[in-house]
């Protein structure tokens, strides 16, 4: 099966003030990943319409401000409707709200994966500041037995370099990690991680671009040097806490964001003003 690697830019949903997908913003993001290097973006599910001219990584189960849907079925359809356009793999989220023990876990992905083709490529998404459920390693090592024909890694968006060290060594040391805190990127690949998931590098790609760049080839310094100016901008960037911040990052470079879509709001235009002023000086042309 196909693993990640580098850099999947979580780019964000472009609604219009009706809380309708802008197709033409979204149709403008691709095109500037594309431009800036960025050869793998993470999608949601209302990105499903949209042609494949990049690899494509549809986030089965909600990511950003999307709506969550938990039912298997309704991940299922989701998946299979990603496999059919194309996709490279999908990501599935841990149910929220309610707590599950590592047996529910287990056979939630064991049941989504029974129905997908062999060999399509799931990643588990693993996020429990948001999500609520997490998965330890010894769980996740279960999941991966249990679902051999598609479990090829984890998506794991917490920053506990631990964990995710422990991840790597899932099905002796072939578990393929995508890591979500980029402010730890290089760090990461330094312990075995393939790649990063990142808003951050979503809205403002070049530097994160440039850690995997100098990574491949070997330059060490030249990774550091641009994951320090990485660690600087995610915190400017609140670290995708709030996606309205991308979307005025998106609209100020001229490709458009578009709207937050309620009960979440846009930005006020004071911190948007802050914000532009802020982050400006990490752009290349």
């Amino acid at each position: 099966m196909k693993k990640l690697h580098g850099i999947i830019a979580a780019m964000t949903t472009p609604f219009d003030t009706e809380g309708n997908v802008d197709v033409a913003i979204l149709e403008r993001m691709v095109d500037f990943e594309v431009e800036k290097g960025i050869k793998l973006v993470q999608m949601t599910k209302y990105y499903n319409h949209r042609p494949v001219r990049i690899n494509i990584v549809e986030i089965s189960q909600g990511a950003n401000e999307d709506l969550i849907i938990e039912h298997p079925d309704d991940v299922v359809e989701l998946a299979l409707h990603a496999h059919l356009v194309g996709a490279d793999g999908v990501g599935i989220v841990t149910p929220t709200y309610f707590t599950l023990d590592n047996r529910m876990l287990i056979e939630y992905y064991r049941k989504i994966c029974q129905q997908l083709p062999k060999g399509f490529p799931v990643y588990v998404y693993v996020i429990p500041q948001l999500a609520h459920n997490d998965v330890d390693a010894a769980t996740m090592q279960k999941i991966a037995d249990a679902c051999p024909d598609n479990v090829i890694g984890v998506k794991y968006s917490f920053a506990d370099m631990h964990r995710m060290i422990e991840y790597c060594r899932v099905n002796d040391g072939k578990f393929s990690v995508v890591f979500g805190p980029d402010e730890l990127f290089l760090p990461a690949l330094s312990m075995g991680a393939d790649g990063t998931v990142s808003g951050c590098a979503a809205c403002i790609p070049e530097p994160y671009v440039e850690i995997y760049k100098c990574w491949k080839a070997g330059d060490l310094e030249g990774a550091r040097r641009a994951q320090l100016v990485c660690y600087d901008l995610s915190r400017k960037l609140r670290y995708g806490a709030d996606m309205s911040i991308f979307k005025n990052v998106y609209d100020d470079r001229g490709v458009g964001g578009g709207h937050m879509k309620a009960p979440l709001m846009d930005l006020q235009e004071e911190d948007v003003k802050k914000l532009l002023e802020s982050v400006r000086p990490y752009y290349t042309k």
